[in-house]
């Protein structure tokens, strides 16, 4: 039987091609520099390139503050050089508790140049607007960005939380394609399948990136879970050999988008275990029963 899982590495424009499962940094806030290098390195030798964080990470997770996490790694770049040049490094800006967001020209640009020296990097790879100021005109955003890039600070451009008419209107004004949306999709969260958010991308040819693919850490709990869904992923992963949060990864690694998992763990064999993910075996019957089961009514 084939697989509808893509295991293939993805494209982000420019960029060193990246693997299905990224590292997200959200919860990197242990201040000891070996903690956070270890999780690192576990993540590159796993094969997640792709590492993800924000200017606002650290404000809660218990962190010390905004911009807390991309101190910390970057610290950990400055000890180890080396690891700067086998990722490809994301970061977010935009957020700004308490207001709750600013994209403005002078605003983003500060965001932007701030995250350049806590990350002691020169340039950052991927840089996304975290979520989208509605009270900024996209053409005052596109401006940002298309002279950050121009100067050589960013070298490709996402977004995250964006609708696709938000989507759309940035890329009016921008000089260079969007490469990235950062969605939240996981079995439990279905919405960017009925949104119109995985069809632009096929359209646009946008790499869907995968926030909480694993609803926040619910699908393995299964707190606030159906049982139904539950029931269809437990029975699946049996059948697999792996783990319900396996299941899951996969599930979200077989839309056609060729979506990104971001996960997130503080544990090294976690990190590691999830590439078991890739070695599912998924077909139509199989995500079509977890469709059904995560949504409570069957398909027309």
């Amino acid at each position: 039987m084939s697989s509808l899982v893509q295991t293939h590495s993805r494209s982000l424009g420019s960029l060193t091609p990246v693997g299905p499962i990224a590292y997200g940094q959200w919860r990197f806030t242990d201040d000891d520099p070996s903690v956070g290098r270890r999780l690192l390195e576990t993540a590159l030798d796993a094969g997640m390139n792709l590492i993800d964080t924000a200017d606002v990470y650290g404000f809660d997770w218990g962190g010390t503050g905004f911009g807390q996490v991309e101190e910390i790694l970057g610290r950990i770049l400055a000890d180890a050089p080396g690891l700067r040049d086998r990722m490809v490094l994301a970061t977010k800006g935009g957020i700004t508790p308490p207001t709750p967001y600013d994209s403005s020209p002078k605003y983003l640009r500060s965001a932007c140049e701030a995250s350049l020296r806590r990350l002691q990097t020169d340039v950052i790879d991927l840089y996304q607007i975290h979520r989208p100021d509605v009270y900024t005109h996209p053409a005052d955003v596109a401006i940002t960005l298309n002279a950050l890039r121009a100067e050589g600070k960013i070298r490709e451009v996402g977004v995250s939380n964006h609708t696709p008419a938000q989507v759309a209107a940035l890329q009016a004004h921008l000089e260079f394609p969007i490469v990235s949306n950062q969605p939240e999709f996981s079995a439990a969260v279905l919405a960017p399948m009925r949104d119109g958010t995985l069809d632009q991308c096929m359209e646009m040819r946008i790499a869907p990136i995968a926030w909480s693919p694993l609803a926040g850490g619910r699908l393995a709990t299964g707190e606030g879970i159906r049982p139904e869904l539950l029931a269809v992923l437990d029975e699946l992963a049996e059948r697999e050999g792996v783990d319900r949060s396996q299941l899951a990864l996969a599930f979200v690694l077989a839309h056609p988008s060729a979506p990104i998992a971001i996960i997130g763990s503080q544990n090294a064999d976690r990190i590691r275990s999830s590439t078991a993910a890739l070695g599912v075996t998924l077909d139509r019957s199989d995500v079509y029963a977890i469709v059904q089961a995560s949504e409570g009514v069957p398909l027309p």
